[in-house]
């Protein structure tokens, strides 16, 4: 049976262009020109006989049309995708998972030993991540994210709860005896974070409004400027167990219940070793031993 279908390449531009609702990002992303995003999506166009974009040309929006025709096709990109890394593996089976970077550094990459020991034939491919990523609109199996509550999602696990807590080095850590003491040493900031103490303060009711000190791009950086004594970094627990239990760290109000909740969300149609994974990942993040709840007076 012949395939009536048109161009792939048009077909791919309009997905990308729908995907990221800029036809720049799509052209950064196919490694092209935005005119000639402009000029496949117009073609496709041409070969459908309906408008997929409308509006003008610096903030275009997608038709009725467009808008159905972009998750369909984003079905079948996928599928695609999946059919071709299947073959370029042969028989390995392969999960693509992503989370965001410094969760995968420090908390993910450090037990995934224990994953590769029980699952040798599973070859688990980690991206970082510091923004959100849909899997359904991504080439992932699932992704590790952060939600300010659980959704009611069945697709969305539950992993743990963040706890949030100052921390620092041993020698500075000797001067903070209560959260006014803060007031007196330098705080670290995180850029991907940038509100994190004035909403550390709301939650355990501390009036402070100043929280002046440098800021870093991650918070893998933030960690380990605190490491080295050079502030004090407000960090979630997962993060600095590790460090906190060596003593490279001291937290020494605590930590806090934030209101974020970590969790695996999978793709619609992930493959089938996810289910290994998923299982694996729910009991590592059982065991994880709950920190000292600070105090909010």
């Amino acid at each position: 049976m012949k395939r009536s279908l048109p161009p792939l390449g048009a077909l791919r531009a309009f997905e990308s262009a729908a995907r990221h609702g800029r036809m720049v990002l799509a052209a950064e992303e196919l490694s092209v020109t935005p005119g000639a995003i402009s000029r496949q999506v117009q073609l496709l166009e041409e070969a459908l006989g309906v408008a997929l974009f409308e509006g003008p040309k610096s903030k275009p929006r997608l038709t009725d049309t467009g808008r159905a025709l972009a998750p369909r096709l984003a079905e079948a990109f996928d599928e695609l995708e999946a059919a071709t890394q299947a073959a370029r593996a042969g028989q390995a089976t392969v999960l693509d998972i992503s989370c965001l970077s410094t969760f995968l550094m420090r908390w993910l990459i450090p037990r995934l030993h224990r994953f590769a020991a029980q699952h040798p034939a599973i070859d688990v491919r980690l991206s970082a991540a510091d923004g959100p990523i849909d899997p359904d609109r991504a080439r992932f199996d699932a992704v590790i994210t952060v939600a300010t509550e659980a959704p009611l999602d069945p697709r969305f696990h539950p992993l743990f709860p963040e706890w949030l807590g100052p921390v620092a080095a041993p020698a500075l850590a000797e001067r903070v005896r209560t959260r006014g003491d803060l007031a007196h040493v330098p705080l670290l900031h995180t850029q991907t974070r940038p509100e994190a103490w004035p909403a550390w303060a709301a939650l355990i009711g501390w009036t402070e409004t100043r929280f002046d000190g440098p800021r870093y791009e991650h918070y893998y950086y933030t960690l380990e400027a605190a490491s080295a004594g050079l502030g004090v970094c407000l960090a979630p627990w997962h993060l600095v167990a590790a460090d906190v239990a060596s003593g490279r760290l001291v937290a020494p109000l605590g930590f806090t219940r934030s209101g974020y909740h970590y969790g695996l969300r999978l793709k619609r149609q992930a493959r089938a070793a996810i289910e290994p994974f998923r299982l694996w990942l729910l009991a590592e993040a059982a065991a994880q031993v709950v920190p000292t709840e600070g105090q909010k007076d």
